[in-house]
């Protein structure tokens, strides 16, 4: 007990001692807190943000354009359109001139067959693929006013209501689809734990194929077990992971609490308490599996070259959720997302972007992290078997069979 303790002693104090894990875990969040209290400020109308926005705007300009009408749909011109938009000619010949002059930036040519075809031809004089088509919303709302008898009410509807009333029957504040932070949030929490979970697990696979590169494993094994090695490394890094976990979802938590009064932001964005609590969870049950599965490859490859070539093998699954991070916030309860959240190896990520989405059962939480829980224990006993004195002191090259092999116990 006391080595295994003595190497938790020194993995904490190796890491620690790293300039760049101190400001990951320390300088992201004191950054992000100063970005969001500068917004905040700027938030209140005070002179600073007067200054940013006349340096970032600038005055909308309005391009006239023109427009034929060979099928001779257009007939009025609503008095809520605003003169000069769309000025219209009697033929294309009228409409060049126009545009030669520079009087218009551009024009429509709405054909004879319009009813039939539903083709408008848009010519202008230079090439701009990636500019608007200029006034064609405004044109196609005319040609619907007009079709419809002039009927602007009626033209309007058409569009989709004019006020649609939201009632939803749950207890919980709803979050609006139009608030950015209605996918944003989710996404930076599927990333955050991603991040997390993947480096703290790294370290672990660097910690190992280090070890066996410079030989150092080699003075270890003569004065500790493997076990007791491979304990008290999880152990240590676990616990700077946890840390880590703890102050970026802490951070994040407490500037969404603060945003009620900074950005005026509705509640429903205010993470629960009880997120904080499963974070810790899917993150201690999520490091353990591939912490676990980092190690045991960190205790087959011979050097550190081959140990990043290989990690691809472990990490796989958890970038499923990553890649699929759209279907996960837009679509929280849909079946892909529910399998992705239950599945151990994609839950650990899967299951907190849910959970920052809202509306998860409390069953599926609860049967997520019991069967994280199950493959932590298994991948650990499995792990366990391959980290023996015969494969940390062997220099033989990796391969993908011999991994899954070792953790079948077919080695």
């Amino acid at each position: 007990m006391n080595k295994t303790l003595l190497v938790l002693k020194h993995e904490i104090i190796t890491i620690l001692s790293r300039p760049s894990f101190l400001f990951a875990m320390f300088g992201i969040p004191i950054i992000g807190a100063a970005v969001f209290m500068i917004a905040g400020q700027l938030s209140k109308g005070n002179p600073a943000q007067n200054l940013l926005t006349q340096l970032v705007s600038s005055p909308q300009t309005v391009q006239t354009e023109g427009y034929v009408d060979q099928s001779g749909i257009i007939k009025e011109i609503p008095a809520s359109v605003q003169p000069g938009l769309l000025v219209a000619f009697p033929d294309e010949a009228s409409a060049v001139q126009a545009l030669t002059d520079g009087n218009i930036s551009a024009y429509y040519i709405i054909p004879a067959d319009y009813i039939q075809s539903g083709k408008i031809t848009y010519i202008r004089s230079d090439f701009n693929p990636l500019g608007s088509s200029g006034q064609s919303a405004l044109l196609d709302w005319l040609l619907q006013v007009n079709m419809l008898g002039g009927n602007i009410q009626l033209a309007t509807l058409i569009n989709g209501p004019k006020n649609l009333e939201k009632v939803s029957l749950s207890t919980t504040p709803q979050r609006e689809e139009s608030n950015l932070l209605t996918f944003f949030l989710p996404y930076a929490v599927t990333m955050l734990f991603y991040i997390i979970i993947l480096s703290a697990a790294s370290l672990l696979l660097n910690s190992v194929a280090k070890e066996k590169e410079n030989r150092t494993i080699e003075i270890l094994m003569v004065s500790i077990t493997p076990r007791q090695l491979l304990t008290g490394k999880i152990v240590g890094l676990g616990i700077l992971g946890l840390l880590q976990t703890i102050a970026w979802v802490g951070t994040g938590r407490l500037l969404l609490a603060m945003s009620g009064t900074t950005f005026n932001l509705p509640i429903a964005f205010q993470l629960p308490p009880s997120f904080l609590i499963w974070s810790v969870i899917f993150f201690l049950l999520g490091y353990a599996v591939y912490a676990s599965l980092m190690a045991g490859l960190g205790a087959l490859v011979p050097n550190l070259r081959e140990a990043s070539q290989a990690t691809i093998l472990v990490i796989f699954p958890l970038i499923i959720p990553v890649i699929l991070i759209n279907v996960l916030i837009e679509e929280p309860h849909s079946l892909v997302s529910t399998i992705m959240s239950l599945f151990p190896l994609t839950a650990p990520v899967a299951m907190m972007s849910r959970l920052s989405a809202g509306g998860v059962p409390f069953w599926q939480t609860l049967l997520s992290a019991v069967l994280l829980a199950l493959t932590a224990v298994l991948v650990l006993r499995a792990v366990a078997r391959m980290f023996h004195a015969q494969a940390l002191l062997s220099g033989q090259t990796f391969n993908r069979k011999m991994f899954f092999n070792a953790l079948l116990g077919k080695l």
